[in-house]
């Protein structure tokens, strides 16, 4: 049997809803530079509960990506979609037409789909009746319809699917979306992640399980990854989309090339819903790097799953020490999260987009709030600053609830690659 060649794939064009801004510039500067997007709550009255703070979006206006009709018939969670898909295309400069359509494809996946949309339906029926639900109400909830409705807004008609894994969902769509095009069944793929999870019911749920933080008094301070005193992550909520192409085809419009993805890992723990046991996190990321070819010492950089969470950060350490070896206690790891909050689906994405910026302008961005070392996380953690540094390989981890673990690794783009010196 022959063996299939499979073609590289770069990222050519990247769009962000984020806590931070809207767009992917303005968030990724004020990532740099330490800035945090957690506060009280303002979406509804948090007063009743335990945890009253999260990472809204700020300055997201719908009006500026859909039109008002579209903004009616869908949930929240389809408008951070489709401004980040819109962004992405716009930032890529890639024309959907008759001629590529079929070749074009989308993997976007959501958590928790339309919650908004299924809240303010329930709400209506329990209060006046059946017919007072919506006609747009299932094609307003259900997850798959982010990618629908970008496929209508911009005329994507390839391979698509709607992946949910939890927090592991933005990543495992780019890492499918990656596959599709390696293997010759799609030349372009629209890739990511979106949630608009921050409701009541969810901020009840999760800190029912007592996952996510109650430092109501210090909301900038809440999301503390690593740091001895963490006590459980910060909802976000916001979306993130790259444009994945097949490298000669990018090449061949001339268009801009962030980093190439090189490697994807996947697997699950079969071990508990909710608590990793590091063993599989190690193994994900070893395949990860198997799959890119690159040995754990040829790592510049690691973006951290890094959620704030007592079980989750230190699994995670273990994880990256496990799978780095002696390389781990020089590799420079840092977490989103400590300033965006945990976007759920939209994480990996957005933490995927963070990562090839790295690669673009060597700075790694901090992890904020670390005041106090574990000492069961002992890594590099960069703490509170940004670090200049060239970093032409870089590993971006998401691990999700259910045991779902997915990594990717991102490569500075060359047009050939570099010739082995030995």
């Amino acid at each position: 049997m022959s063996k299939v060649t499979k073609r590289r794939v770069v990222i050519t064009g990247v769009g962000a809803v984020t806590p931070l801004a809207t767009g992917v510039e303005e968030s990724w500067q004020k990532l740099c530079q330490g800035k945090s997007g957690v506060a009280r709550i303002t979406r509804f009255d948090p007063s009743g509960f335990k945890t009253q703070i999260a990472a809204e979006l700020k300055d997201f206006h719908p009006e500026d990506f859909l039109d008002k009709k579209k903004i009616r018939r869908t949930d929240p969670f389809i408008h951070y979609a489709i401004a980040a898909a819109r962004m992405a295309l716009d930032d890529a400069r890639l024309n959907i037409n008759e001629n590529n359509a079929s070749r074009v494809g989308i993997v976007v996946g959501s958590c928790g789909g339309g919650m908004t949309t299924y809240e303010k339906n329930l709400m209506a029926l329990r209060q006046e009746g059946p017919n007072s639900v919506s006609p747009f109400f299932t094609t307003g909830f259900i997850a798959n319809m982010a990618a629908g409705e970008i496929s209508i807004v911009f005329g994507a008609k390839g391979p698509s699917k709607c992946i949910i894994t939890a927090c592991a969902t933005g990543t495992h769509s780019i890492g499918d979306a990656f596959r599709l095009i390696q293997y010759g069944e799609a030349d372009a793929m629209i890739a990511g992640g979106s949630d608009a999870y921050i409701l009541p019911i969810s901020i009840a749920g999760l800190d029912k399980m007592r996952a996510i933080s109650r430092r109501n008094d210090e909301p900038e301070k809440a999301s503390r990854p690593f740091d001895k005193n963490r006590d459980g992550f910060v909802l976000g909520e916001g979306a993130g989309v790259v444009i994945l192409e097949e490298m000669e085809s990018a090449i061949r419009r001339g268009a801009k090339i962030y980093a190439e993805i090189v490697g994807y890992g996947s697997n699950i723990d079969g071990f508990h819903i909710t608590e990793p046991d590091g063993e599989n996190q190690a193994r994900c990321i070893k395949l990860a790097l198997n799959d890119a070819d690159i040995l754990p010492d040829e790592l510049d950089y690691v973006n951290a799953h890094g959620t704030s969470t007592i079980l989750n950060d230190l699994a995670e350490t273990k994880a990256i020490k496990a799978a780095l070896r002696e390389h781990s206690k020089k590799v420079p790891v840092s977490s989103n999260k400590s300033m965006v909050g945990h976007l759920l689906a939209a994480a990996g994405a957005v933490e995927a987009i963070f990562t090839v910026l790295t690669i673009r302008d060597g700075i790694i961005p901090p992890t904020i709030n670390y005041d106090t070392p574990d000492p069961e996380c002992d890594l590099d953690y960069v703490p509170n600053l940004a670090r200049k540094t060239e970093v032409n390989v870089a590993l971006s981890n998401s691990f999700g609830f259910g045991g779902v673990n997915a990594t990717l690794v991102f490569k500075k783009f060359f047009d050939k690659p570099k010739e082995n010196s030995n």
